[in-house]
């Protein structure tokens, strides 16, 4: 059983955070962002006048072709010259919106909001000539409420609700008898259009409400995607910064020893003192640039290229605790062990996994007790590796919605070293960062108490092919 115990080592800036991984690679932006990050910031700007020229010419032609069957097939009575007079200035006022603007342009909150409720107060007046809420087609009231609030702020969509229901109530007071067949009655008390008016309320609420509530989460999910995108781009581009680095250390190398040698040689052989001068300070000022390159080459991630691309698990260990090092009053240790016969894996640098563990390191420092343990396991199969802490664990309420976006890790910030509060995103970014590379991520507490995360893959997804 291979067991190597690695104690952190000198401090360095920590360079990410979980419940605080916002602040890494995205906290320049965080202040221009602040605003996205709600309900409103996530429906600003999403009705295009192409949409809704679409949708409002689909449910025109659906209101003529009814109208249409209504007289020809069924020989309904019903003031049609109004209707279609409705209808018509229905379309005028979407031809007056098609042509005014750009199909492409996003319309703002108040002008979207405004022509929903045009809608509205269109289907109202087809309505009220139709038999009010006696009239079945009432439920096309929940239309315009819907598109509003998938696309609106949430202020604009009760508004549009509060217009729909206010038209309801009405239509089940006052409203012209319903069409029917020359001759024949049909009787709707008023107990019925007031029973289908709260109805109709009912479902504008309800079906506006999950849509609204589908829409916020899909909005926020693809916001917290492009915020882990930004942080795996800054990752890759640091690693390709220090593979860079790498390689111009490794290439420079022979060429200064050679200046040196020839500046040696030019000193011992100068025909005057000046030139002799000249001659060493050519000497020094080639082995300070070699005495450059070898701190550049003596830092872990900037090593030649081959080695750059592959690391042990004890140097991945290393490279997740060090930047911890130096916090108070908190040991923050490694352990690598293997099963017995299985030979230690090398790894493939990848930005994802240093990134994610080093949060997760960060979120246990922070509310660490006195200890963090950072555990690397490996045997024939599989590799994983273990993030544990001392300190309160997560809250019950919340350890099941883990790795989601817009979750907080802990109740508040209360017990963590720096009281910070983040935005959720920390966890949802390292998961879906290590999720990349192919590992089960899990969270739990410990026992008696502590907080667990560990990420496990199989050894083909993460070990340096040979082949």
């Amino acid at each position: 059983m291979a067991n190597v115990r690695t104690p952190a080592a000198a401090a360095l800036t920590p360079v990410s955070g979980l419940d605080r991984a916002e602040r890494s690679p995205t906290q320049d932006d965080d202040a221009s962002m602040a605003g996205e990050w709600g309900e409103a910031g996530a429906h600003r700007g999403r009705l295009r006048v192409r949409t809704l020229v679409t949708q409002r010419w689909l449910v025109l032609a659906g209101e003529a072709m009814l109208l249409m069957a209504a007289s020809t097939w069924l020989h309904f009575h019903a003031p049609y010259p109004l209707c279609f007079g409705v209808i018509g200035a229905g379309a005028w006022i979407n031809l007056l919106t098609g042509v005014a603007s750009p199909g492409q342009r996003t319309l703002g909150d108040l002008e979207a909001g405004g022509q929903l409720a045009v809608d509205i107060l269109q289907i109202s007046a087809l309505l009220f000539l139709t038999g009010g809420s006696g009239n079945p087609f009432v439920l096309l009231l929940i239309a315009p409420v819907t598109l509003g609030a998938a696309t609106l702020p949430l202020r604009h969509t009760l508004a549009l609700a509060g217009l729909a229901a206010a038209a309801s109530l009405i239509l089940a007071v006052f409203a012209l008898p319903l069409p029917s067949a020359i001759g024949i009655q049909l009787p709707i008390s008023r107990d019925y259009r007031v029973g289908a008016a709260i109805a109709n309320i009912a479902g504008i609420a309800l079906i506006s409400g999950y849509v609204r509530q589908a829409a916020v989460e899909a909005a926020r999910m693809a916001l917290a995607l492009d915020v882990t995108q930004t942080v795996l781009s800054r990752e890759q581009r640091l690693s390709a910064l220090g593979a860079l680095a790498a390689a111009a250390a490794h290439e420079l190398g022979t060429p200064l020893a050679t200046i040196a040698i020839v500046a040696k040689e030019l000193g011992r052989e100068a025909p005057t003192a000046a030139v002799k001068e000249d001659a060493e300070l050519l000497t020094a000022q080639a082995e300070r640039c070699r005495e450059i390159l070898r701190r550049l080459t003596a830092t872990p991630d900037k090593a030649s290229d081959e080695v750059h691309e592959r690391l042990s698990l004890r140097q991945l260990v290393q490279e997740v605790i060090e930047p911890h090092a130096g916090v108070k009053d908190v040991r923050v240790e490694a352990i690598v062990t293997g099963a017995p016969g299985a030979p230690a894996p090398d790894l493939r640098r990848m930005p994802e996994i240093i990134h994610a563990f080093t949060s997760f390191v960060e979120n246990a420092v922070d509310f660490a007790a006195a200890e963090v343990l950072v555990t690397a396991r490996f045997d024939a199969e599989t590799v994983s590796v273990e993030v544990r802490d001392d300190g309160p664990g997560f809250a019950p309420e919340i350890l099941a919605k883990l790795g989601e976006p817009y979750v907080t890790t802990r109740p508040g910030a209360e017990g963590s070293r720096t009281g910070h509060i983040g935005m959720g995103l920390g966890f949802f970014i390292s998961k879906t960062l290590l999720e990349r590379t192919g590992a089960v991520v899990t969270f739990q507490n410990g026992r008696p108490r502590g907080a667990i995360v560990s990420a496990r893959w199989p050894r083909s997804r993460v070990e340096v092919s040979e082949g």
